[in-house]
């Protein structure tokens, strides 16, 4: 485990590092102050949270909240926006920092003020995502994770989660037992989240399909499917990849998470087992 965390952060570092060969290198050459400098990521990295170690596949801070740091010829500095923005909305703001026109479709809000004059500008909630790894939404507001999970991957992740990252920043608590009105909350606002999101795709979309029930419809995420792939025109039958992922577990001192899974897919084994597949 020390090996691990150590070998993540020394990657970090490594990073750090050939950032500040380039920024020395910038002024060097006399064009730092005119250069715009823009560090982000694609995700995160889960490194205990949920259990879940090395792997970016959850709809939660972990994976999901990455680096965002601007220098803008210019632009304020030594600001610190605490605001929650989306990765999406980074385009309105460059857009808007180059002078150009916003586009009508963006999902993006521009930020562009917190970058030029330090102001804390943002959202006071986002929704995340996640339908590769599981099927998962969460909403994160305030001090709160709502994480609710519709195919759990084969993690047993339960239907709901809720988080207080300022106590509990590396997800180790789930107090959705202790908090159902949180819970409702969240809820309540995924719900209205996700109504503003189909409203805007039947206006401007020839599609209205949420692309997570897509993925549900197809099965769930690929490598967690009960099928192997080998019975024709059944995506959601035949078990026998299941069986073998089962069998992996039971080799590898892992059978009381065999176990639940076999209880948690009773009916799916059932159905798959009378169709023969």
């Amino acid at each position: 485990m020390r090996r691990m965390i150590d070998g993540y952060n020394t990657g970090t570092r490594y990073v750090d590092d050939q950032i500040a060969k380039i920024v020395a290198a910038l002024k060097a050459a006399g064009v730092y102050d005119d250069t715009a400098i823009i560090i982000s990521a694609d995700h995160g990295e889960n490194q205990g949270e949920l259990g879940i170690y090395g792997e970016h596949g959850t709809a939660d801070d972990g994976t999901c909240r990455i680096p965002m740091i601007v220098k803008w010829p210019g632009g304020a500095r030594g600001v610190r926006n605490d605001k929650f923005i989306y990765n999406v909305d980074f385009a309105p703001t460059v857009m808007e920092l180059l002078g150009g026109e916003q586009q009508p479709l963006w999902d993006g809000r521009s930020y562009a003020t917190a970058i030029t004059r330090g102001e804390n500008t943002g959202r006071d909630e986002v929704v995340i995502s996640q339908c590769c790894h599981v099927c998962q939404r969460s909403v994160r507001w305030d001090r709160w994770l709502y994480m609710r999970t519709y195919h759990d991957g084969f993690h047993l992740f339960p239907q709901e989660m809720l988080y207080d990252l300022a106590a509990d920043p590396h997800e180790q608590h789930n107090l959705a037992e202790q908090h159902p009105e949180l819970c409702r909350e969240g809820q309540w606002r995924l719900s209205r989240w996700h109504d503003e999101q189909m409203q805007k795709m039947a206006l401007t979309s020839n599609d209205v399909t949420d692309p997570l029930w897509t993925v549900m419809r197809e099965g769930g995420p690929f490598h967690a499917r009960l099928s192997d792939g080998t019975v024709p025109g059944q995506p959601n039958g035949g078990i026998k990849g299941f069986n073998t992922y089962l069998k992996r577990l039971e080799q590898t001192g892992r059978a009381d998470g065999a176990a639940q899974l076999r209880e948690v897919h009773a009916a799916r084994i059932a159905k798959s087992e009378a169709a023969g597949v």
